[in-house]
């Protein structure tokens, strides 16, 4: 009997331990348009066209608001350990600017060295105006309720009709 308990604590054991550890593996994700280089590469300034990229490439990832028309096509590999924050391990973005006529006008491709990591300068936000203290919030209104020239001061008008002017 003791040799069956054994065995069971190990396996309990081995068990916790292999649940724990794979709590702790990488994550792979992948982000955006799933792109494809050859059809990519196939499209050319001066021979193509809103309605041919859209044939190749399908719908992009989003499209310029204002002014010149621009098409972007992003994708994006990430790789991420247990709950640290994502870090791009492979990335292209598409850039097609099309002329007025809606022919294209130029294809950029960027990758990776596009990426910053960007990093706030300290925990606070900085803001204008008077720096006060926890207690200076806590106990900075009393004494002003009811004060004259506040709402919900002593010279406001009331309901009193006996008082019409006040």
């Amino acid at each position: 009997m003791p040799a069956t308990f054994d065995t069971l604590l190990k396996l309990t054991a081995l068990g916790a331990i292999a649940l724990a550890t794979s709590s702790c593996g990488r994550l792979q994700a992948h982000r955006g348009y799933i792109m494809d280089p050859v059809l990519a590469s196939s499209v050319q300034p001066g021979v193509d066209n809103k309605q041919s990229v859209q044939g190749t490439l399908g719908d992009p990832t989003f499209k310029s608001q204002f002014g010149q028309e621009e098409w972007f096509y992003v994708s994006r590999n990430t790789r991420q350990l247990a709950f640290a924050e994502p870090t791009p391990t492979a990335q292209t973005i598409l850039h097609i600017t099309f002329d007025p006529s809606g022919n294209v006008a130029a294809v950029d491709r960027t990758g990776l060295e596009q990426v910053v990591s960007i990093n706030p300068e300290g925990d606070k936000t900085p803001t204008r105006g008077r720096e006060r203290s926890f207690f200076e919030e806590l106990f900075g209104n009393i004494g002003t309720v009811g004060a004259p020239g506040i709402p919900g001061g002593g010279n406001g008008p009331s309901n009193d009709p006996t008082n019409p002017g006040g």
